[in-house]
């Protein structure tokens, strides 16, 4: 009995911490995630990430990063098995060490970390904001809770303007 106890306690255990995997099973990382989701499909451009966001009737979400993040973000959204599965599921993502050309993009300025949504009529989102009314599209580690109800809001537009 002691032997089978420990053996759903050790299951249990594992269980807790396994990293999420899609349904299609087990990806191989790309060096597009820069770690942050190795396992999910990254848009290569916005361009790119636009049309994809078009074609599968998914909104976008748009992150922008340096390469060494001073923040412990990174670390924090990629092991967010909730975060990992809604983006890999419901939306395209992309991420960017550099500005693109779109000014819709920085609503409020030009500062990293931030997080943009976008529709599928290409509509930058500037109404999901963070938590922060002095970087509006800002996350901090703390922040997770935040993000995962703008993802929701933005699933839920996305479903309000096909509906409309």
């Amino acid at each position: 009995i002691a032997a089978a106890s420990l053996v759903l306690v050790l299951v249990a255990l594992s269980s807790t911490f396994t990293k999420y995997v899609p349904k299609s099973g087990q990806r191989i990382p790309q060096s597009l995630s820069r770690g942050w989701g190795d396992q999910l499909n990254w848009a290569r451009t916005y361009e790119e990430a636009l049309s994809m966001s078009r074609s599968r009737n998914k909104p976008l979400m748009v992150l922008f990063h340096l390469e060494d993040c001073s923040h412990s973000l990174k670390k924090v959204f990629a092991r967010n098995d909730e975060i990992q599965r809604i983006l890999d599921e419901d939306f395209v993502v992309l991420n960017l060490m550099q500005e693109t050309a779109d000014e819709n993009l920085s609503p409020d300025g030009k500062y990293v970390p931030r997080i943009i949504f976008v529709d599928t009529s290409m509509r930058v989102r500037d109404d999901i904001v963070g938590p922060y009314s002095n970087r509006l599209y800002a996350y901090e580690p703390k922040d997770m809770k935040h993000l995962l109800d703008n993802m929701n809001k933005a699933k839920k537009l996305l479903k309000f303007s096909i509906s409309s």
